[in-house]
Protein backbone atom coordinates (compact mmCIF):
# COMPACT_ATOMS: atom_id res chain seq x y z
CA UNK A 1 0.00 0.00 0.00
CA UNK A 2 1.27 3.66 -0.71
CA UNK A 3 2.54 4.94 2.27
CA UNK A 4 3.13 8.63 1.62
CA UNK A 5 3.68 10.05 -2.01
CA UNK A 6 4.00 13.51 -2.66
CA UNK A 7 1.09 15.29 -3.77
CA UNK A 8 2.47 18.80 -5.43
CA UNK A 9 -1.51 19.42 -5.63
CA UNK A 10 -3.37 17.15 -3.80
CA UNK A 11 -6.89 18.55 -3.84
CA UNK A 12 -6.59 18.21 -7.58
CA UNK A 13 -4.79 15.22 -7.94
CA UNK A 14 -7.27 13.65 -5.51
CA UNK A 15 -10.70 15.35 -7.38
CA UNK A 16 -9.24 14.16 -10.85
CA UNK A 17 -8.26 10.55 -8.67
CA UNK A 18 -12.03 10.68 -7.31
CA UNK A 19 -13.55 11.71 -11.06
CA UNK A 20 -11.73 8.46 -12.21
CA UNK A 21 -12.98 6.27 -10.30
CA UNK A 22 -16.50 7.36 -10.31
CA UNK A 23 -16.70 6.81 -14.31
CA UNK A 24 -14.96 3.29 -13.71
CA UNK A 25 -16.81 2.34 -10.52
CA UNK A 26 -20.06 4.28 -10.05
CA UNK A 27 -20.76 6.39 -6.61
CA UNK A 28 -21.13 2.81 -4.95
CA UNK A 29 -17.08 2.64 -5.75
CA UNK A 30 -16.14 5.93 -4.56
CA UNK A 31 -14.57 5.64 -1.32
CA UNK A 32 -11.77 7.85 0.68
CA UNK A 33 -9.73 4.61 0.00
CA UNK A 34 -10.40 3.62 -3.59
CA UNK A 35 -9.47 7.45 -4.03
CA UNK A 36 -6.40 7.45 -2.31
CA UNK A 37 -5.45 3.87 -3.69
CA UNK A 38 -5.97 5.54 -7.11
CA UNK A 39 -4.06 8.94 -6.35
CA UNK A 40 -1.04 7.21 -4.95
CA UNK A 41 -1.42 8.54 -2.12
CA UNK A 42 -1.88 7.45 1.55
CA UNK A 43 -5.75 7.76 3.02
CA UNK A 44 -4.26 10.54 5.44
CA UNK A 45 -3.43 12.91 2.80
CA UNK A 46 -7.21 13.43 2.30
CA UNK A 47 -8.24 14.02 6.03
CA UNK A 48 -5.06 16.25 6.20
CA UNK A 49 -7.50 18.41 3.36
CA UNK A 50 -10.87 17.70 4.46
CA UNK A 51 -12.75 17.49 7.35
CA UNK A 52 -14.32 14.14 6.54
CA UNK A 53 -15.25 12.27 3.07
CA UNK A 54 -18.75 14.00 2.88
CA UNK A 55 -16.60 17.24 3.08
CA UNK A 56 -14.25 16.36 -0.02
CA UNK A 57 -17.32 15.11 -2.22
CA UNK A 58 -18.96 18.17 -1.40
CA UNK A 59 -15.87 20.17 -2.89
CA UNK A 60 -15.74 17.82 -5.80
CA UNK A 61 -19.12 18.38 -6.54
CA UNK A 62 -18.22 21.80 -6.63
CA UNK A 63 -15.43 22.52 -8.48
CA UNK A 64 -16.72 20.34 -11.36
CA UNK A 65 -20.16 22.01 -11.22
CA UNK A 66 -17.95 25.02 -11.76
CA UNK A 67 -16.33 23.96 -14.88
CA UNK A 68 -19.95 23.48 -16.70
CA UNK A 69 -19.35 27.98 -16.25
CA UNK A 70 -17.70 27.71 -19.69
CA UNK A 71 -20.80 25.29 -21.45
CA UNK A 72 -22.92 27.82 -19.85
CA UNK A 73 -20.78 30.83 -21.65
CA UNK A 74 -20.87 29.13 -24.90
CA UNK A 75 -24.65 28.68 -24.98
CA UNK A 76 -24.82 32.42 -23.67
CA UNK A 77 -22.79 33.74 -26.75
CA UNK A 78 -25.15 31.51 -28.95
CA UNK A 79 -27.57 33.56 -28.12
CA UNK A 80 -29.36 35.18 -32.32
CA UNK A 81 -27.26 33.02 -33.70
CA UNK A 82 -27.23 29.66 -36.05
CA UNK A 83 -31.27 28.17 -34.50
CA UNK A 84 -32.68 27.49 -31.10
CA UNK A 85 -32.85 23.93 -31.55
CA UNK A 86 -28.94 23.92 -32.54
CA UNK A 87 -28.04 25.52 -29.44
CA UNK A 88 -29.57 23.72 -27.23
CA UNK A 89 -29.01 20.46 -28.97
CA UNK A 90 -25.03 21.24 -28.48
CA UNK A 91 -25.30 22.73 -25.20
CA UNK A 92 -26.97 19.47 -23.36
CA UNK A 93 -24.45 17.18 -25.02
CA UNK A 94 -21.79 19.39 -23.74
CA UNK A 95 -23.65 20.20 -20.51
CA UNK A 96 -23.82 16.64 -19.91
CA UNK A 97 -21.11 15.34 -20.38
CA UNK A 98 -19.79 11.90 -18.79
CA UNK A 99 -18.21 13.43 -15.13
CA UNK A 100 -21.80 15.83 -14.77
CA UNK A 101 -23.41 12.70 -15.43
CA UNK A 102 -21.75 10.52 -13.50
CA UNK A 103 -21.99 13.05 -10.26
CA UNK A 104 -26.13 13.31 -9.92
CA UNK A 105 -26.43 9.66 -9.10
CA UNK A 106 -23.82 10.13 -6.55
CA UNK A 107 -25.45 13.16 -4.76
CA UNK A 108 -29.05 10.82 -5.19
CA UNK A 109 -26.67 8.28 -3.70
CA UNK A 110 -25.16 10.12 -0.53
CA UNK A 111 -27.76 11.61 1.81
CA UNK A 112 -25.11 13.86 4.04
CA UNK A 113 -23.50 14.87 0.23
CA UNK A 114 -27.34 15.87 -0.66
CA UNK A 115 -27.54 17.73 3.13
CA UNK A 116 -24.32 19.59 2.73
CA UNK A 117 -24.60 21.40 -0.88
CA UNK A 118 -27.70 22.36 0.08
CA UNK A 119 -26.36 24.06 3.16
CA UNK A 120 -23.18 25.50 1.57
CA UNK A 121 -24.88 27.18 -1.92
CA UNK A 122 -28.59 27.69 -2.57
CA UNK A 123 -30.00 24.60 -4.67
CA UNK A 124 -26.81 22.61 -4.09
CA UNK A 125 -28.89 19.80 -3.58
CA UNK A 126 -29.04 19.20 -6.86
CA UNK A 127 -26.05 20.50 -8.41
CA UNK A 128 -24.72 19.43 -11.75
CA UNK A 129 -28.77 19.80 -12.45
CA UNK A 130 -29.02 23.52 -11.20
CA UNK A 131 -26.04 24.37 -13.14
CA UNK A 132 -27.87 22.95 -16.18
CA UNK A 133 -30.74 24.60 -15.58
CA UNK A 134 -29.61 27.97 -15.05
CA UNK A 135 -27.95 28.09 -18.30
CA UNK A 136 -30.67 26.55 -20.30
CA UNK A 137 -33.19 28.85 -18.80
CA UNK A 138 -30.61 32.00 -19.60
CA UNK A 139 -30.79 31.14 -22.78
CA UNK A 140 -34.07 30.82 -23.37
CA UNK A 141 -34.78 34.13 -21.63
CA UNK A 142 -32.40 36.03 -23.73
CA UNK A 143 -33.74 34.78 -27.07
CA UNK A 144 -37.16 35.64 -25.88
CA UNK A 145 -36.18 38.59 -25.33
CA UNK A 146 -34.70 38.68 -28.79
CA UNK A 147 -37.86 37.64 -30.69
CA UNK A 148 -36.63 33.98 -31.80
CA UNK A 149 -38.93 32.44 -28.81
CA UNK A 150 -42.70 33.62 -28.40
CA UNK A 151 -43.15 36.25 -25.99
CA UNK A 152 -45.43 34.05 -24.31
CA UNK A 153 -43.35 31.13 -23.39
CA UNK A 154 -42.89 29.40 -20.31
CA UNK A 155 -39.01 29.54 -19.71
CA UNK A 156 -39.66 27.36 -16.32
CA UNK A 157 -41.68 24.71 -18.33
CA UNK A 158 -39.40 24.88 -21.24
CA UNK A 159 -36.02 24.69 -18.96
CA UNK A 160 -37.42 21.56 -16.53
CA UNK A 161 -38.69 19.97 -19.88
CA UNK A 162 -35.39 20.33 -21.77
CA UNK A 163 -33.24 19.38 -18.79
CA UNK A 164 -35.33 16.56 -17.40
CA UNK A 165 -35.71 15.21 -20.60
CA UNK A 166 -31.86 15.44 -21.52
CA UNK A 167 -30.84 13.82 -18.22
CA UNK A 168 -32.75 11.11 -18.92
CA UNK A 169 -31.37 10.38 -22.44
CA UNK A 170 -27.80 10.59 -21.01
CA UNK A 171 -28.37 8.96 -17.70
CA UNK A 172 -28.67 5.60 -18.53
CA UNK A 173 -25.37 5.56 -20.96
CA UNK A 174 -22.13 4.16 -20.16
CA UNK A 175 -19.45 6.93 -20.30
CA UNK A 176 -18.49 7.65 -23.19
CA UNK A 177 -21.45 6.41 -25.57
CA UNK A 178 -23.38 9.45 -25.19
CA UNK A 179 -27.13 9.26 -27.19
CA UNK A 180 -26.85 10.11 -30.67
CA UNK A 181 -27.54 14.01 -32.01
CA UNK A 182 -30.56 12.50 -33.78
CA UNK A 183 -32.17 11.65 -30.47
CA UNK A 184 -31.15 15.16 -28.32
CA UNK A 185 -32.13 17.44 -31.43
CA UNK A 186 -35.43 15.47 -31.13
CA UNK A 187 -35.73 15.81 -27.56
CA UNK A 188 -35.19 19.75 -28.64
CA UNK A 189 -37.26 20.32 -31.73
CA UNK A 190 -40.44 18.30 -29.58
CA UNK A 191 -40.30 20.74 -26.34
CA UNK A 192 -39.63 24.08 -28.84
CA UNK A 193 -42.51 22.73 -30.85
CA UNK A 194 -44.90 25.95 -31.03
CA UNK A 195 -42.34 28.38 -29.61
CA UNK A 196 -39.75 29.17 -31.67
CA UNK A 197 -40.84 31.80 -34.12
CA UNK A 198 -39.34 31.64 -37.75
CA UNK A 199 -39.25 35.02 -38.75
CA UNK A 200 -38.05 36.92 -35.24
CA UNK A 201 -38.72 40.26 -35.22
Amino acid sequence: MPTGVHLRDARRQLFDAAERVLLRDGPNGLTSRAVTDEAGCAKGVLHRHFADFDAFLVALVLDRAAQLDAQALTLREAVGSGTVADNLTGALTALFGPVPVAIIPLITFRDELRARLRQTVPGGGIAILAQVAAAVSAYLSEERARGRISADADIDSLTLSLVGGGHLLFADRDPGHPPAAAAVGKLVDTVLAGVVRRHPR
